[in-house]
């Protein structure tokens, strides 16, 4: 099985997400937030279940679409994978730095 690692930069996306939400809902960036922290546990089964993301040419770097969101990760290995960032899909992704730590 596959080790998830969540960056900090995820992370903060994840705080960002819910400070924004909870300004109309605190229930629904509560639900928002736990539904794409745990959406990525098909990961440690599936680590290629995400698609390719189509503004880089890295077969390592992909994503899972969830709702509005896509969720940036890396497969460091056959044992590890970076969740890199949390992105609104309205939102340019080439106005982020994707460092693979």
């Amino acid at each position: 099985m596959v080790k998830i690692v969540w960056t900090e930069q995820a992370i903060q996306d994840l705080n960002d997400l819910a400070e924004y939400i909870a300004n109309d809902s605190q229930r629904y960036a509560e639900l928002t937030v736990e539904k794409l922290f745990y959406s990525v546990d098909v990961l440690e089964l599936y680590p290629k279940t995400g698609k390719k993301v189509p503004e880089f040419n890295d077969n390592s770097l992909r994503q899972l679409i969830v709702g509005n969101y896509r969720i940036i990760y890396l497969l460091v290995d056959v044992q590890r994978i970076d969740i890199l960032t949390v992105h609104n899909c309205a939102r340019l992704l080439s106005n982020i730095n994707l460092s693979k730590k």
